[in-house]
């Protein structure tokens, strides 16, 4: 589902609202209660409640205790989680960043707030290295292939934004990234060596952060589950309880919210991760590919 836009400050449906949102939508159905008697609880419109079922406005904490407590649904370890997802959710809707001065796809407008505030991303790419551990000749290259025709400036613009997502690694508490990259990723010839022995060995550089997990998944795995597409499983607080999962293609992008969908993709990407090799194994197996560049 992709996020709409509208032209009303933070009122825009995001993937983490409409989380929240289905969640009351869900409690409030197995309720069996109306919208309009949702909205007689917090003193509302029946159409608020209606935005807010579907992740059109921010939510406030004293009106998802009241919504929870109309629902009978008091236990903390219900009400704890859609009060942590509804302030990231307002986070996000204020977050400010390298993303407001750069021209961005729809798609990107909506992942990189998110990145933003994430706790923990597993990245799984079939076909290139993960977004966050390009160097700025790889994101060069990759955009020489898509816009061929693009200005040298707005080239260059990109590329420092790709870059500046690089930031989130290395904050005071920094995002946990765990990315599994397939052999073939690493193997792609490129115009110049150079290029890629520089992305290699920037790989290695970012083994050996502690907040970064890097494996490869070697040819001699075989088949793997993940193979069939690329997709990032996005965590917000503890793993697995807010999770939404970006599914990405050439010309287009999926958004998992929660549920088992989401919970179907962390489930592959742990598959794919317990295929690949080892930490100490990738670092031997990157470091024989460049010795053979």
């Amino acid at each position: 589902m992709a996020e709409e836009q509208s032209a009303q400050g933070n009122r825009v449906s995001t993937v983490l609202g409409r989380k929240l949102g289905g969640e009351l939508l869900r409690l409030r159905t197995a309720a069996g209660l109306t919208q309009g008697q949702a909205a007689s609880a917090i003193t509302a419109s029946t159409g608020k409640v209606a935005k807010m079922e579907s992740g059109w406005v921010p939510m406030r904490e004293p009106d998802i205790r009241a919504l929870c407590e109309l629902y009978g649904a008091s236990d903390p370890e219900i009400v704890g989680p859609l009060l942590e997802l509804a302030r990231i959710d307002r986070e996000r809707r204020k977050a400010k960043g390298w993303w407001n001065d750069v021209t961005l796809s729809s798609a990107m407008q909506q992942y990189a707030p998110l990145e933003a505030v994430a706790t923990e991303i597993k990245a799984w790419q079939v076909s290139f290295i993960p977004g966050l551990l390009q160097t700025a000749a790889y994101v060069r290259a990759l955009r020489g292939v898509w816009l061929p025709d693009e200005s040298p400036e707005e080239a260059e613009k990109f590329t420092a934004s790709r870059l500046a997502r690089q930031q989130r690694l290395f904050e005071e508490s920094p995002l946990l990234l765990r990315a599994v990259i397939p052999e073939a990723a690493l193997r792609i010839p490129m115009v110049h060596s150079e290029m890629l022995r520089e992305q290699l060995e920037s790989l290695l550089d970012w083994g050996e952060r502690p907040n970064i997990t890097l494996q490869v998944l070697p040819f001699s795995a075989g088949f793997a589950k993940g193979l069939t597409g690329s997709f990032n499983v996005l965590s917000f607080a503890e793993p697995g309880a807010m999770d939404v999962v970006y599914v990405e293609s050439s010309h287009s992008h999926v958004w998992v919210e929660g549920g088992d969908g989401a919970a179907q993709h962390a489930t592959i990407f742990e598959e794919t991760a317990r295929r690949a090799l080892s930490e100490p194994e990738t670092r031997a197996f990157i470091e024989v590919l460049i010795k053979d560049l």
